[in-house]
Order: C-alpha cells, then sequence, then structure tokens
C-alpha cells in the first residue's frame, strides 16, 4: 500500500457503533413513516379520481326546472317558423363573460326594436344553473346557421374569457340536454357545437379543450341512459 493510501486510511474516521446504529434505526423508522403516507396519497389520488369521474353521477334525462319567458314573435328573434324534425341539440356560449342568464334573454327580446342583428336561442342557461325558455321547442331560433331548421340551441352563459361553464351551469346543461335527447329520440353524438356547424369558435371552452367535449358528451349519454 502506498504512503499516500496509507495516510488516507489513516484520517478516515470510524464512526462509534452506537452512532451507526442510530443512523440505522433512523433510516428504518423513515422507510416505516414512507410507506404509509404512500399508500395515504395514492388512496387520496384514487379516491379524487372516483369522485370526478362520479361528479355528475346524480344527473339524470328528466326534465329540469326552467322559467318560460318566450320571446315576442319578430323577425329578428323569433320568427314563428315550426321546425319539421329536431335532427340535434347545438350548445353555444355567451361570449359575454359575467352576463346572467335573463340579460341575454332580454337582449335577444330587445332585437325587435334595435334590428341590430338576428339572434336568438331556445335556452340560456345561468352562471347559477338557473334555465330560461326563450322560443319553444318546435320552433326555430336563429343561433345555428344552416343548422337552425332542424336543431334546439342552448346558450350557456360563462363568468370569463377562457369560457369555462361553472359547475352549476354544467349540471343544467348536461340534463337539459339529455331530457331534450330523450324526448327528440337523439343520441350524445347529435349533439354538437356550433363550432361543427361553421367553425366558429363557439362554445369556446369545449372547442379549445376536445376531451372536455368528449367529456361533457359521455355524461349526457350517462343521463340518457338512466331513463
Amino acid at each position: 500500500m502506498s504512503t499516500s493510501r496509507r495516510n488516507q486510511m489513516a484520517g478516515r474516521k470510524t464512526l462509534p457503533k452506537n452512532t451507526r446504529r442510530k443512523k440505522k434505526r433512523g433510516r428504518k423508522m423513515l422507510r416505516i413513516i414512507m410507506i404509509p403516507l404512500m399508500i395515504l396519497l395514492l388512496f387520496l389520488l384514487f379516491k379524487s379520481c372516483i369522485q370526478k369521474k362520479n361528479q355528475y353521477a346524480d344527473v339524470d334525462a328528466t326534465q329540469p326546472e326552467m322559467d318560460v319567458q318566450l320571446l315576442d314573435v319578430n323577425p329578428y328573434s323569433r320568427p314563428g317558423t315550426t321546425i319539421d324534425h329536431v335532427n340535434g341539440i347545438v350548445v353555444h356560449y355567451t361570449a359575454n363573460p359575467g352576463s346572467t342568464a335573463q340579460d341575454n334573454r332580454d337582449y335577444f327580446n330587445g332585437l325587435k326594436d334595435s334590428h341590430e342583428t338576428s339572434a336568438s336561442s331556445n335556452f340560456v342557461i345561468g352562471l347559477e344553473g338557473e334555465i330560461i325558455q326563450c322560443i319553444p321547442t318546435w320552433e326555430m331560433a336563429y343561433a345555428s346557421n344552416d343548422r337552425n331548421a332542424d336543431t334546439i340551441s342552448i346558450e350557456c352563459c360563462h363568468p370569463d374569457e377562457n369560457g369555462k361553464f361553472t359547475d352549476a351551469t354544467y349540471r343544467s346543461l348536461v340534463q337539459l340536454t339529455a331530457w331534450l335527447c330523450a324526448k327528440y329520440d337523439l343520441t350524445a353524438d347529435q349533439v354538437i357545437r356550433h363550432y361543427d356547424v361553421t367553425g366558429k369558435i363557439c362554445p369556446k371552452y369545449f372547442v379549445e379543450d376536445e376531451d372536455a367535449w368528449a367529456e361533457f358528451r359521455r355524461n349526457v349519454q350517462d343521463a340518457l341512459e338512466k331513463q
């Protein structure tokens, strides 16, 4: 052994046995503590996933409560044109963050006087899940361009610019959509976005997050299967 190697060995300190035992016990205790913590973390993660999956398990296809406030018949928002056959449900968003269902219903009705544009929807869902019916389901609304004549439109309020609906709005949307599908013998595949008709970014959140849109349709289908 070289002189330098012997010097290195001589300079190395050997820990007392009791210190080594304490360190060994410390590592053992750490493992004992960490294993239950990991199990608890995995359990909480699993529970969170299950709760998220079943968050809308209680929503069915029964008729939801709604406030019927039909628009006045006029050329700008309620033409009074009968729909011969309903072939789909179209979901929209208001693109007016923070506005209420009442605000949007009143805007549609006011078009008879302002003549600002032609626009309306069969239903508007508010930030707290309230539903206002503006046009009968057998009448055409001015909402979905080329699909006005064979679809029912649902306009949804949203709190901010990203367009994501509140939980209350979302729940009402699932139930209302499922009820309309049951009423007109439609499937969740016949529920579409305004985007699917024209390419317009509407409803924004469901266009930008395809997974969220797919999940919504699954929620509608699950509600339909509870009939």
